[in-house]
């Protein structure tokens, strides 16, 4: 397995094949967190931050080569169609430079002729240099770099643990992936610092040459179930999502991507979407922890949810346990009121994060619900015609595909002007492919 067999996946494009889309339960990806909640930031909104009380033993986090090893190599060795790896924090990038180098060996060393994989990363963008950067470059990781808009905005919440900006330094290496062509999409947590300012946020992204987007509502909940200061409403990030719609359509519908249209789009062409939100279950992948502690989602890791841990379980032990198939299956459980909703399909609910929180159960109507109902029902519309536009395209771009092959192999064969045409068409080939 050479460098060049491991390919990143575009996690965002809506036009990915029906075939490939096909999931048993047997399919999930991994989410690894090598330095688990440590990092070199103090974002005020990192809900993540909190989890160092879970392993209180060490002040600092790294995965060791035992647990990595075992991680790619167990998890290679299942029916995957691409093992998709991601690496999150915390701030992975702390591992520094030579474990990412470890993970592809291991990757190609357990990888065999034909498997795909896929790697993303998602960082805070301050310790990546160059040679990091080509390193990415090299074996095609999907980078996410988080980065909340302009630095009046994005330096608000995201400050060192210092309490010192960290705009330059994101950009800083943002340009490093950039001059090594590494693909990256710009991750924006839509807080009370950017929530009103959809416009700023978005022309500032795409004037620095940044198109791919991905909007995430911040929602964020103290021990009582309030929200926190920082937290948006569900009416704000219903109007926000507007705006940035309004910016995006039609203007910038080839130029830009916002993961969360995608989505949409490749719900509504092909009745799936390769984000858990938009889905009726949960089992989707799993959360590594540094040590190799199991656990069901990136936002329930908690000591209660713990599924077991990597160097004592297999994964076919871990999907089949009854916390993470009680876990997934309270997606289903929406509220009584979801069934009457016109835009069901394009939320099942929401995800549990916005569900459940303070004494709130599964069956409680998200915290975003009404900002969800808002965009949707001001963009479905479009929305509907998008897909139309894009199942047009893909018919008359397959068209000339079988044309071009049909010539090819015609070549030297004779078929008469008014015979079928042997594309299939039904048309006489002198009305269709031997014009």
């Amino acid at each position: 397995m050479d460098p060049e067999s491991i390919n990143a996946i575009a996690f965002n494009d809506q036009r990915k094949k029906i075939e490939d889309l096909g999931r048993d339960s047997l399919q999930f990806s991994l989410l690894i967190k090598p330095v688990s909640a440590d990092c070199n930031l103090h974002c005020t909104y990192c809900f993540y931050l909190e989890k160092s009380s879970l392993y209180p033993a060490y002040k600092t986090h790294r995965m060791s080569e035992t647990v990595l090893e075992k991680i790619i190599s167990s998890y290679m060795h299942t029916g995957q169609s691409v093992y998709s790896f991601i690496w999150q924090g915390g701030e992975p990038t702390l591992m520094g430079l030579e474990f990412f180098q470890k993970v592809t060996d291991l990757q190609m060393k357990y990888g065999g002729p034909g498997v795909r994989v896929a790697n993303g990363l998602q960082t805070n963008g301050t310790f990546i240099h160059n040679a990091f950067a080509e390193h990415l470059a090299r074996y095609k990781f999907l980078v996410g770099c988080s980065l909340d808009g302009p630095a009046d905005i994005h330096d608000r919440y995201r400050r060192t643990n210092g309490d010192r900006p960290s705009h330059a330094a994101v950009l800083k290496g943002i340009n490093a992936l950039k001059r090594r062509q590494v693909e990256f999409n710009i991750l924006v947590l839509v807080s009370q610092a950017n929530v009103h300012r959809a416009q700023d946020v978005y022309r500032y992204l795409v004037d620095q040459g940044f198109n791919y987007h991905q909007y995430i509502p911040c929602v964020e909940f103290d021990e009582k179930g309030r929200p926190q200061p920082f937290s948006i409403t569900g009416p704000e990030w219903g109007d926000f999502m507007c705006q940035i719609f309004d910016l995006w359509y039609p203007r910038d519908i080839y130029k830009v991507s916002v993961r969360y249209f995608d989505s949409i789009l490749q719900k509504l062409l092909y009745g799936t979407a390769n984000v858990c939100t938009l889905e009726n279950n949960c089992c989707q992948y799993f959360v590594v922890e540094y040590n190799g502690d199991v656990y069901p989602c990136d936002f329930f890791v908690k000591e209660k949810l713990k599924l077991g841990n990597i160097l004592e379980d297999s994964w076919k032990l871990l999907l089949n346990s009854p916390i993470y198939r009680k876990f997934g299956i309270q997606k289903s459980q929406w509220n009584s009121a979801c069934d009457m909703c016109d835009y069901f399909n394009l939320c099942h609910g929401d995800c549990l994060k916005y569900r459940i929180y303070g004494d709130y159960t599964s069956r409680n109507l998200s915290w975003l619900c009404v900002g969800r109902q808002q965009f949707l029902e001001y963009t479905h519309e479009k929305f509907q015609a998008l897909t139309e536009n894009t199942r047009t395209q893909q018919f008359q771009d397959r068209l000339a595909e079988d044309q071009q092959k049909v010539k090819t192999h015609s070549k030297g064969v004779s078929v008469g002007r008014n015979q079928p045409c042997p594309c299939g068409s039904g048309k006489k080939f002198k009305k269709c492919c031997g014009r």
